[in-house]
């Protein structure tokens, strides 16, 4: 549905509005407001307290009460803390991330060495600390990297995300062409910073994933299998006010395979690791989302690879 110009404007002013007020103060205090929003939110207000707590003791039947608590409040404060960081992102130069992103140089040169063998690289990052500072990060350092986005229903707000995207080119995943132009930069050379897509609507790959079954999308993994790109498993996450890049693991795809049992096999790989990433830091993974990633898709069918 389109909106109206009303709606239109109201919505952006809003936001804008609320960005003067997030840059009016130091980053420090900022990210402090976060963390007490956060705290006023679940602990006061009760804020998705309930349906959050049960998805956390679904993954982790073994913790307490008191420390599934922690976990989601920490998860809320990250989901807000990078909410501001997004805000603020057209101020982070190279110098801004020496400071607050660990070795993010010696990860860049990892990834580079990567891309420059020529057939790309496809960048699999959870929703986990602010992914978002990986992609950032790793641009500012030089990478070359390039992310699919879906546009936003307001205009206006669509071009704000985009410029807050800076360094790094996005591409309209609803545009009929992004699929030819993803293969295009990858046989470049070029870097492809994904989130798997956790929950597609109709069956794909079925994979074991926090403690239940989760319905996951292999296009990423496809594209590594068509171009011979090598696929990078990674995640940010948050250590005493800094960010994280960890380069968990390298996956190369077997180019003699089938082409989609292969994409399959890698899905189900990076999966497992991604698995093991958010129990080992649960309180960086994104528990709010509204589409929850474990639900039954909307139109099963016999089992699918």
């Amino acid at each position: 549905m389109v909106k109206s110009r009303t709606a239109t404007n109201l919505e952006y002013g809003a936001l804008r509005t609320f960005c003067a007020l997030v840059n009016s103060i130091p980053y420090p205090l900022a990210m402090a407001a976060a963390r007490g929003l956060a705290f006023l939110a679940f602990d006061v207000f009760g804020f998705k307290r309930n349906r959050t707590l049960a998805r956390i003791a679904g993954a982790f039947p073994e913790k307490s009460l008191r420390e599934m608590r922690t976990i989601a409040r920490r998860s809320l404060a990250n989901v807000l803390q990078s909410a501001v960081e997004m805000i603020r992102a057209p101020r982070f130069d190279k110098a801004w991330m020496d400071r607050h992103v660990v070795d993010g140089q010696i990860y860049k040169d990892r990834l580079q060495e990567l891309v420059d063998e020529g057939n790309g690289v496809v960048i699999m990052v959870p929703h986990s600390g602010n992914w978002y500072m990986a992609a950032w990060s790793m641009a500012k350092y030089g990478l070359p990297l390039f992310a699919l986005a879906a546009r936003q229903r307001n205009p206006k707000i669509d071009a704000w995300m985009k410029r807050q995207y800076g360094d790094i080119e996005v591409l309209d995943r609803s545009e009929k062409n992004t699929l030819a132009r993803i293969k295009d930069k990858l046989k470049s050379g070029r870097a492809f910073a994904i989130l798997p897509d956790l929950r597609v609507p109709s069956p794909d790959v079925e994979v074991d994933f926090l403690g239940g079954k989760a319905n996951v999308s292999h296009a990423g993994a496809m594209f590594a299998v068509r171009c011979g790109s090598p696929i990078v498993v990674a995640a940010m996450h948050r250590d005493n006010g800094r960010h994280v890049f960890n380069h968990i693991a390298t996956i190369r795809p077997d180019m003699s395979a089938n082409p989609k049992d292969e994409a399959k096999r890698l899905t189900r790989e990076v999966m497992k690791l991604m698995d093991a990433e958010v129990r080992a830091r649960p309180e960086e993974w994104y528990w709010y989302n509204k589409r929850w990633i474990l639900q039954p898709v909307s139109n099963p069918s016999p089992a699918h690879g």
